[in-house]
């Protein structure tokens, strides 16, 4: 039975339609840079925000509308939210979804009833993906909202959560390849400190790169071939999360041996948390080859928390996709919207609303993306901004050919430098926003 009787399915309708339900730029099938925009943008929808948000915060208790959920912790309850789901990511045309395990599936009293919980509701989710063709981009496991995880899941200092964390992860492992998830996802929302006087932190850092050996292990066992990512974010809920930024987090991989089995889910909202801008994200993991996956969403500068709002703004959506144009895609990862309606935004129908506003951002941003790059221009003052290197010493630096004492004779015998250029960055400016 619908729960959207009044909702069909939402098509593209192009840049003129006043259909607040249909698509204006995202056309799944047109070809910008030789492949589709489903196949660029890879759309997933998350199950935490869009089915199990309440509109709840600090100050107050949620004020959703879900007539579909009596509010229960039951197994029933959890069946009628995967109906429920599916229905909404057809009618959106999203190919793909993501979970954390205690999002779908109850937790029980038990380990051994929270297993049990969670093979019902697989069982349930591999039926709507088989008939709807809707397919799992990542799971994850929820590592940080149980009182047990107050120091943390693989950092704790108390052993029995580290292994009933791997206990967690193992059987989350499991499902998402039963489910044909394509990767799976790290995010250490607890795993880091609040003060060093009562941290380890190098026994932590230990413990955390053992507890991801542990997970790359298992799942070469069970013949899960995803993409293990990690989701950087700074702080919040933790003060200082080990996980802060895209550099800290490839530091660590190098540091463990792990970067050959890992990449990156990059989230505008951590991004800006971190001090960074997305761009800034997306370019540093991509030039390492560690660019996988990211989550759609924004923050609001004037709160300071992380609010993770529907994207919006197209000079956001614009910058994301020029990095992923640029460093060749998100292969196996996606544009997955980790963000959630409003407070006040409460009724069901907003959940539709929120979802094609930013898949429209998002095609749109692509679109201008591509027209940046067909044109040249801003490419072109990056390279002539940089030709002093093309020439013979440049290369011979940049080959590692070259000494201290060479150069100092080059500018002996030169005497100053070359005059610099300017970097023309309002003119840049400018050339981007002639596309929007």
């Amino acid at each position: 039975m619908t729960q959207f009787p009044e909702i069909s399915r939402i098509e593209y309708e192009g840049p003129d339609s006043k259909n607040d339900l249909a698509f204006k730029w995202y056309n799944p099938d047109e070809v910008i840079e030789g492949k589709s925009m489903k196949d660029h943008l890879r759309f997933s929808i998350v199950y935490w925000h869009t089915m199990r948000g309440t509109g709840g915060d600090p100050f107050g208790p949620g004020t959703a509308v879900r007539p579909w959920d009596d509010g229960s912790e039951s197994v029933d309850n959890a069946l009628k939210r995967v109906e429920v789901a599916f229905e909404i990511f057809e009618k959106l045309q999203a190919p793909y979804y993501a979970f954390h395990d205690r999002d779908v599936a109850p937790e029980g009293s038990s380990l051994k009833q929270s297993h049990a919980n969670f093979d019902r509701i697989a069982e349930s989710l591999a039926e709507h993906q088989q008939k709807t063709g809707v397919k799992l981009l990542w799971g994850t496991c929820n590592l940080f909202s149980n009182p047990r995880f107050m120091h943390g899941a693989a950092t704790s200092c108390n052993v029995d959560v580290f292994a009933f964390a791997a206990a967690q992860v193992k059987k989350c492992l499991e499902v998402t390849k039963s489910l044909g998830g394509e990767n799976y996802v790290f995010w250490g929302g607890r795993e880091g400190y609040q003060s060093l006087y009562n941290t380890d932190m190098k026994r932590e850092l230990d413990h955390l790169a053992g507890f991801f050996h542990m997970a790359v292990d298992y799942a070469k066992e069970i013949g899960f071939d995803g993409q293990f990512l990690i989701e950087p974010k700074p702080k919040e809920p933790t003060k200082h999360q080990y996980d802060s930024d895209a550099a800290a987090c490839l530091n660590f991989l190098r540091a463990y041996d792990l970067l050959p089995h890992f990449k990156l889910n990059l989230e505008t909202n951590h991004a800006t948390l971190a001090g960074h801008t997305m761009m800034h994200e997306l370019d540093y993991a991509g030039h390492q080859g560690a660019l996988g996956s990211i989550d759609a969403n924004t923050g609001d500068l004037l709160l300071g928390w992380d609010t993770d709002q529907f994207p919006t703004n197209l000079y956001d959506t614009a910058q994301c996709m020029l990095m992923i144009l640029k460093h060749g895609g998100l292969g196996s990862g996606g544009v997955n919207f980790d963000a959630k309606v409003r407070r006040e935004s409460f009724e069901p129908i907003d959940l539709f609303h929120a979802h094609v506003g930013g898949m429209d951002a998002f095609a749109r941003g692509l679109k201008i993306a591509a027209a940046i790059r067909a044109d040249g221009r801003m490419e072109e003052v990056v390279k002539t901004r940089y030709s002093s290197w093309d020439g013979e010493l440049g290369q011979k630096i940049e080959a590692g050919n070259a000494s201290f004492a060479e150069l100092e004779s080059y500018m002996l015998e030169k005497g100053e430098i070359a005059p610099n250029a300017s970097g023309r960055q309002e003119m840049l400016e400018n050339i981007f926003n002639d596309y929007l």
